[in-house]
């Protein structure tokens, strides 16, 4: 019973010890390559923004307005009738 209880706990600090080991070689490696898989991400769509622009470039200053579609029917329709109270002080 004692030596299974030795072994085991061997057996756990051992693995415990490797896994912090790997763990302290294998992140820095993990987390460089998931960096420049975000920047290269990044960089394509900055590069598709501005490649292919949905809006041609404008004149610095130049203002324009662009309607956009709104519901023609008022929202206060539907808000019901307004009652006035005043607060009675006991």
């Amino acid at each position: 019973m004692l030596a299974g209880l030795i072994k085991f706990l061997f057996w756990f600090f051992f693995i415990s010890y490797l896994i912090k080991i790997l763990t302290r070689l294998l992140a820095p490696i993990l987390l460089k390559r998931f960096a420049n898989k975000m920047q290269d991400r990044f960089q394509q769509q900055f590069n598709q923004q501005h490649q292919n622009p949905q809006n041609p470039p404008q004149q610095e200053g130049k203002v324009t307005l662009e309607k956009t579609k709104s519901s023609t029917k008022n929202k206060s329709d539907n808000l019901g009738d307004y009652v006035d109270f005043e607060e009675v002080e006991e």
